[in-house]
């Protein structure tokens, strides 16, 4: 399984980034997928989810300004992000389950990637 990140960058907040997640290796439309954040000197967060059925959620502190989707045909994984502000700050990564896999949150995921960072200034 790989999964590779890209599309952060730096913005001043309100502005915008499109982040996508390249995933080989595996039978992509069979798993869960979502997106990972972690800020400087905190925890691991989840930020939103997607199911194999196309079910999305989303922490509450992005809910109604970012959007998760994916794109089964080319095995790629997408964080549209609005309205950022800048405890939208951090390195975000992509996140992978297998169906099979039991989750103990919603947020737990058997394989990850490095990261892509996104920096949004006040």
């Amino acid at each position: 399984v790989q999964l590779v990140e890209s599309g952060g960058g730096s913005v001043q907040a309100g502005g915008s980034l499109r982040l996508s997640c390249a995933a080989s290796g595996y039978t992509f439309s069979s798993y869960s997928m979502g997106w990972l954040r972690q800020a400087p000197g905190k925890e691991r967060e989840g930020v939103a989810n997607i199911d194999k059925d196309d079910r999305a959620r989303y922490a509450d502190s992005v809910k109604g300004r970012f959007t998760i989707s994916r794109d089964n045909a080319n095995n790629t994984l997408l964080l549209q992000m609005n309205s950022l502000k800048p405890e939208d700050t951090g390195m975000y990564y992509c996140a992978a389950r297998p169906y099979y896999y039991q989750p103990r949150t919603m947020y737990d995921y058997r394989y990850s990637g490095r990261g892509t960072q996104v920096t949004v200034s006040s």
